[in-house]
């Protein structure tokens, strides 16, 4: 009561103009209140583009190449991607080729990185319940596809009932082994949840959140190393998402995120060693 009947009075004392500086001032400071958050969705425009980086060996990197992505409600050039080209991979390649075959982690490696994951899934899980940020990724999903607010924000939703289901001990109970009576005294088989090492995730414009978030977590969940590659023209939303998971506890180094034509992933496969990498050329914008 004592605040509000000081809001008041400061308002009578204060000129409008000064007042409406104050309440914008305020309001802006909520809009960027987000920890992980590197833009504002009510400001991405022509004049204030939004940047795309990309990700590798843990930093956040430019590139001499930017492609610019047209807004959907006026043609203005509204998102600047930084996008590697064939030149510019090697990077990404040392990156993959240092995770061996048996992954970061496995059921004999390292197994308190399930644990944290874990964690991260809680974390994750709560940051995107909390209404602001829920709104943040909602509207963002908006300004890049053609959505309704209620279809962006099932999109948020679904995601993070994901990571509600994978919280605590959920991770480690994924990765369950079995055992099975051999026929002769002595002898078992036994069965472990094994990952591949290093891996690619190349994910559509269609569900630009939902889809690269969940088979990203999958694999980080099962020890593996990936590399995502999200279409260009809404790649911002899931580059936006990955700082949220630095900023709940994802160790930085991994994930790689790339940004590129599908010309540049092919030779991308090809160095690292991915069989069947032609499929990135033909059918990757």
């Amino acid at each position: 009561m004592h605040r509000l009947q000081a809001f008041r009075e400061m308002r009578a004392r204060v000129p409008q103009k000064a007042f409406n500086w104050l309440v914008s001032f305020n309001s802006s400071r909520c809009i960027h209140s987000l920890p992980f958050a590197t833009v504002n969705v009510e400001e991405i425009s022509g004049s204030q583009p939004a940047e795309v980086h990309n990700l590798v060996q843990g930093k956040w990197t430019g590139s001499s190449k930017w492609n610019t992505i047209l807004d959907p409600l006026n043609g203005e050039s509204f998102i600047k991607v930084a996008e590697i080209d064939e030149t510019g991979i090697q990077p990404f390649v040392e990156s993959l080729s240092k995770c061996p075959k048996h992954g970061l982690h496995n059921p004999f490696k390292e197994p308190e990185r399930y644990l944290m994951l874990g964690d991260v899934s809680v974390k994750a899980a709560h940051m995107l319940s909390q209404p602001k940020v829920s709104d943040f990724f909602t509207r963002l999903i908006q300004r890049v596809s053609p959505k309704s607010y209620q279809q962006a924000l099932g999109e948020v939703f679904v995601t993070r009932k994901f990571l509600e289901n994978f919280c605590g001990d959920q991770v480690r109970f994924l990765a369950r082994s079995f055992a099975v009576p051999g026929n002769h005294l002595g002898q078992q088989s036994h069965g472990f949840r094994w990952p591949y090492g290093p891996v690619t995730i190349i994910t559509p414009f269609n569900f630009p959140l939902e889809i690269p978030l969940l088979q990203l977590m999958g694999a980080l969940y099962m020890g593996n190393k990936p590399v995502l590659k999200v279409d260009s023209k809404v790649s911002i939303v899931m580059e936006q998402m990955l700082r949220l998971l630095h900023d709940c506890g994802l160790p930085v180094e991994d994930v790689d995120f790339i940004n590129a034509d599908g010309k540049t992933m092919n030779k991308l496969l090809l160095e690292v060693g991915f069989p069947q990498s032609e499929i990135a050329q033909h059918y990757l914008p």
